[in-house]
């Protein structure tokens, strides 16, 4: 029996959730259906903002019903990551007070900051603190709140109040996606408030984030990409597009 459309856009959905991402022959070999079809349906997919579209395949856009997790992250666009971690931390300046967001790209930073120099690192990230914990010159203040568990940081009132009471040189935010027209996004509100807390507090604000971001557009806003000092991220991100980003105010740098 042939699927409906919908049918068969729902088991694509529920494919690119599972594994990250999806191939439009394999995809046709499954359906049983052609690959125009396919195309077809990941357009139609696109255009409701569930998937972003790529040479042969599509991967799934993070929405209020969907985020990856932690562990997934660690397993995806890995050197791109790396670079544009290092890039980042090379961004410290003087500061002496760092917050480091959640995230993979983050965790990253955060290994890549300096251990030779005092430095305060305020988080919310569980595996953020674990990391520099035992650096001789960090001092690492973990926000309290309710952990989440895909990606093992606090969030909540508690976690927002404590922030309130910090002025940070410098924040290093992640995001699930950004855009010219909507700025910083993330799925879940009670996270978008502990990132809104941590770009208040700071008096710079650098985004770090893969060339897959860009565009992307998820439930809760958290920052115009005016508030950005910089943007970080790979040559993957067309130069024209970079540029687009840099009229509304950061310097972008791609590694």
């Amino acid at each position: 029996m042939n699927k409906t459309a919908e049918e068969r856009q729902r088991e694509i959905i529920r494919a690119a959730r599972a594994t990250g991402s999806v191939d439009v022959n394999a995809l046709a070999d499954h359906l049983g259906v052609a690959k125009e079809t396919v195309r077809r349906d990941l357009r139609a997919l696109e255009d409701h903002g569930l998937v972003r579209r790529t040479h042969g395949g599509a991967y799934p856009v993070e929405s209020a019903g969907f985020e990856t997790t932690l562990a997934f992250r660690a397993t995806s666009h890995v050197p791109e990551k790396r670079r544009i971690a290092a890039a980042a931390a090379e961004l410290l300046g003087d500061a002496e007070t760092v917050f480091v967001d959640e995230g993979f790209t983050p965790q990253l930073i955060a290994e890549a900051l300096p251990r030779d120099r005092p430095l305060t690192v305020v988080t919310a990230s569980l595996p953020v603190a674990g990391t520099l914990a035992e650096a001789e010159h960090i001092s690492v203040l973990l926000l309290g709140g309710r952990v989440r568990a895909g990606t093992l940081a606090t969030v909540d009132h508690w976690t927002t109040k404590m922030l309130a009471g910090f002025v940070i040189d410098l924040a290093f935010i992640g995001a699930n996606g950004i855009s010219r027209e909507h700025g910083l996004t993330t799925p879940d509100p009670a996270v978008s408030e502990v990132k809104a807390q941590a770009v208040r507090a700071s008096r710079r604000t650098v985004f770090a984030g893969v060339h897959t971001k860009f565009g992307a557009v998820s439930f809760c806003r958290f920052a115009e990409v005016g508030a950005l000092e910089a943007i970080v991220t790979s040559t993957l991100l067309p130069a024209a597009e970079a540029h687009r980003y840099s009229l509304l105010g950061p310097q972008i740098i791609r590694v």
